[in-house]
C-alpha cells in the first residue's frame, strides 16, 4: 500500500497545481463514496504542499472541504431516495452488498438519539462516514442543517489534517501511521460503546411491562 502512495505522490509532484486541485477535489469526494481510498492521507500530502508552495493552503482546505460535502450530500440522497428499498430489502438491496447492514442498524440509533451531533462529527469518525451520510438520509434530517453541519465538520477535520502536513513537512507520511491508528481506535471506542449498551439494557435494562 505505502508503494502505491509513494508512486502516486511521485506522480502528483510532476503535476501543475492546477492538476492537483482537481486530483485533490475527486479523491475528496470520491473518500465519501468510495471508503477504501484513503483520502485523509492525501489531505495531509496537500499540507505538504502548501509547505513548499506548490499550492494554496486556504484555497486547498476549500476544495477539498467543498468536494466531501458534496460527496457526504450525495450519499444522503441514495438514503433519502432508496431508504424505504434499503429498510424493506434488507441484504437483498444492492448498497448492502457492499455494507454490513449492522452499521446501518446503529446508525440509525445515533441519529435517532444525537442527530445533528452525529454529522458533525462525522468527518472525525474514520471508517463509519458513508454509513452516517446515508442513514442521515433514510432518517430524513433537515437538509440545510445537514449540509452546515457537514461543513463545519469538513472544514474542521481537514484543516487538521492540512496543518499537521504542513507542520512536520517531509515527514508527512508519519501522520498515516498515527491516521490509521486513530481510526482503528475509533472504531474499537463505539463498538465498545454500542456493546456495552446492549449488554447493560439486556441484563439490567427495566423488564417490559406485562399487558393485563
Amino acid at each position: 500500500m505505502e508503494s502505491h502512495i509513494n508512486d502516486i505522490v511521485d506522480w502528483i509532484l510532476t503535476l501543475s497545481p492546477l492538476s492537483i486541485y482537481a486530483i485533490f477535489t475527486l479523491v475528496s469526494y470520491l473518500e465519501n463514496v468510495v471508503p477504501p481510498i484513503p483520502g485523509d492521507l492525501l489531505v495531509v500530502f496537500g499540507g505538504y504542499l502548501a509547505a513548499e508552495e506548490i499550492v494554496g493552503f486556504t484555497t486547498l482546505l476549500l476544495i477539498t472541504s467543498l468536494a466531501s460535502v458534496v460527496g457526504f450530500m450525495n450519499m444522503y440522497a441514495v438514503g433519502f431516495y432508496f431508504g424505504d428499498k434499503i429498510e424493506k430489502e434488507g441484504k437483498n438491496f444492492w448498497l448492502m452488498r457492499f455494507v454490513d447492514q449492522g452499521y446501518f442498524i446503529r446508525g440509525k440509533r445515533w441519529m435517532h438519539r444525537w442527530g445533528q451531533g452525529v454529522i458533525l462529527a462525522n468527518r472525525f469518525l474514520a471508517g463509519t462516514r458513508s454509513v452516517i451520510s446515508v442513514t442521515a438520509g433514510l432518517t430524513k434530517t433537515n437538509i440545510y442543517s445537514t449540509i452546515v453541519s457537514s461543513s463545519i465538520s469538513s472544514l474542521l477535520w481537514n484543516g487538521i489534517l492540512l496543518w499537521l502536513g504542513w507542520l512536520v513537512y517531509e515527514n508527512w507520511m508519519v501522520i498515516g501511521h498515527y491516521l490509521n491508528l486513530y481510526g482503528w481506535s475509533v472504531l474499537l471506542i463505539i463498538i465498545t460503546g454500542v456493546g456495552g449498551k446492549l449488554l447493560y439494557n439486556r441484563y439490567f435494562g427495566k423488564p417490559p411491562k406485562k399487558n393485563r
